[in-house]
C-alpha cells in the first residue's frame, strides 16, 4: 500500500512547471450538491479548486479552460446538470469574469487561441457520451485546446474517463493540481509512518462495497471499528438475529473470515453491542434502543446506541491516527443520526490525526458542525476507498513524474 501511495506522491505538481504563457486544461470537480432551484448548497469543491486556479491566473496562463462532469445524466444535455447553473457562484468566488462554453465542439478554436487570463468553463463533460467510454476522439480534442494539462478532479481519480485519463496520451505536459497533490500528502501521512495505535471506522450501508478494504489494511491498523448497516452481516455472521435489519447473506462467511484476518494479524475489532431499531424507516412509529441480541422481530437496526458509541469513543481517545469511511446509521433522518453525529464529534475531540474518506461521510462531519475540527477532509469518496485499498489511482498514473526511475 505504501509504495504505492509513494509513486503517487512522485508525480509533480504545478509548480514544478511554467504556465506562463500557456493554455492550461485544468479538470476540476465541480460536483456539488443543488436544489430544485440550481441553489448550491456546499461550495467546498469550487472552493477547493481555487488554488490551482488562482496560481494559474497569478503565473499568467494565457488561457484557463476549466472542464468538470456534474451529477450523472445519462441521455446528453440536461439542464438539472448544467455547468450554468455554477457560472456565477464560480465568478464570485474567483473575483473574476468566467466565460461559458455551451457547445465545446463549436468553440474549440477560441477556446484554442492564446488570450491572456481568459478563463473558460466548459459545459459538463459527462453529455459527450465518449467521457465515460474514455473516447479517445474525445480526449484529443480535449488536448488539442491547450499546451499543459492539470489534472486536480481527486473525487474521480480513480476513473478511467476521457477528461482524466485518455487526455493524458495527447498532451506532452501533464501535472496535479494542488488539491490533488493536498490528498495524496493527507493519505500518505497517515498510512505511510502513522502514529500508533492508528484506527479505521468503517461504516456504511454494504460490506460487499468495502471487503477489499477491510482485507488491505489489516496489517496497517490496530483497531477497526465496524458499524453502519455493514455491521448487521458481521453481527448476523457472529450468530446474532438481525431481523429485517439489511443482511447481505451471501457475506456472512466473508465476514468471519475479516473477523478471523484480524485476529491472525492481532487487530481489535470493535462492532455494536445495542442499536437504535424501528418498525419503519420511511414513516417510524416504535424507536427504540436494544442490545444487539434482542432486536424485535420486524424491527431493522438504525444507527448504533449510546452503550456502542461509548465503547467507539474510548477505542478512538486512545488511537493517535484515526481514518473514518462510512456513517454510523441512515444520518440524513434527524431521528437516526444521533451516532454519527456523536462519533464525529468524539473524533473531533481527541488529539489524533483524522481524516475523514469523503462522500456521506464527510456531509455528516459538515452536518454535525465538526468540519473544522477534522485534520482531513478528502474531496472524493470513491477515491478515497480505492487510495485505502492500496491501489494507484488511474488520474495520477499517466501524469509526469519528478522521479522517473520510481514510476
Amino acid at each position: 500500500m505504501s509504495s504505492n501511495i509513494t509513486a503517487m506522491a512522485g508525480v509533480k505538481s504545478l509548480k514544478d512547471i511554467d504556465v506562463t504563457g500557456k493554455r492550461v486544461l485544468i479538470r476540476v470537480d465541480f460536483n456539488v450538491p443543488m436544489d430544485t432551484h440550481f441553489n448550491i448548497s456546499d461550495d467546498s469543491r469550487i472552493r477547493a479548486a481555487l488554488p490551482t486556479i488562482n496560481y494559474c491566473i497569478d503565473h499568467n496562463a494565457c488561457s484557463i479552460t476549466l472542464v468538470s462532469h456534474f451529477g450523472n445524466p445519462k441521455n446528453g444535455y440536461d439542464e438539472r446538470f448544467s455547468l450554468r447553473h455554477i457560472q456565477k457562484r464560480l465568478e464570485r468566488l474567483l473575483q473574476k469574469r468566467v466565460e461559458f462554453i455551451e457547445d465545446f465542439e463549436a468553440s474549440k478554436s477560441e477556446i484554442a487561441s492564446c488570450s491572456l487570463e481568459r478563463v473558460f468553463l466548459v459545459e459538463n463533460i459527462r453529455f459527450h457520451e465518449g467521457e465515460k467510454k474514455n473516447d479517445p476522439l474525445l480526449a484529443r480534442k480535449l488536448a488539442e485546446v491547450c499546451d499543459v494539462y492539470v489534472n486536480d478532479a481527486f473525487g474521480t481519480s480513480h476513473r478511467k474517463h476521457a477528461s482524466t485519463y485518455g487526455i493524458t496520451e495527447f498532451v506532452e505536459t501533464k501535472v496535479a493540481g494542488f488539491l490533488m497533490m493536498k490528498e495524496i500528502e493527507a493519505f500518505s501521512k497517515a498510512l505511510e509512518k502513522p502514529i500508533r495505535p492508528m484506527a479505521l471506522v468503517v461504516g456504511g450501508s454494504k460490506i460487499s462495497s468495502k471487503i477489499t478494504l477491510l482485507t488491505s489494511v489489516m496489517e496497517k491498523v490496530d483497531k477497526l471499528i465496524i458499524g453502519g448497516a455493514m455491521s448487521n452481516t458481521f453481527l448476523q455472521a457472529l450468530g446474532h438475529e438481525m431481523q429485517g435489519s439489511l443482511v447481505e447473506e451471501e457475506y456472512l462467511q466473508t465476514a468471519k473470515e475479516v473477523l478471523e484476518e484480524a485476529k491472525r494479524h492481532k487487530v481489535k475489532v470493535y462492532l455494536p453491542v445495542d442499536v437504535v431499531i424501528t418498525d419503519s424507516i420511511d414513516h417510524p412509529v416504535d424507536v427504540k434502543v436494544v442490545p444487539v441480541q434482542d432486536i424485535l422481530e420486524g424491527f431493522k437496526a438504525v444507527d448504533i446506541g449510546p452503550a456502542t458509541l461509548k465503547l467507539f469513543s474510548e477505542a478512538i481517545e486512545l488511537s493517535n491516527t484515526i481514518i473514518w469511511n462510512g456513517p454510523m446509521g441512515i444520518y440524513e433522518i434527524n431521528q437516526f443520526s444521533k451516532g454519527t453525529y456523536k462519533l464525529a464529534s468524539a473524533i473531533a475531540d481527541c488529539y489524533a490525526y483524522s481524516i475523514v474518506g469523503g462522500g456521506d461521510t464527510a456531509d455528516a462531519v459538515e452536518k454535525a458542525g465538526e468540519k473544522e475540527n477534522f485534520s482531513f477532509i478528502s474531496t472524493g469518496g470513491g477515491a478515497s476507498l480505492e487510495l485505502l485499498e492500496g491501489k494507484i489511482l488511474p488520474g495520477f498514473e499517466k501524469l509526469d513524474r519528478n522521479d522517473v526511475k520510481g514510476s
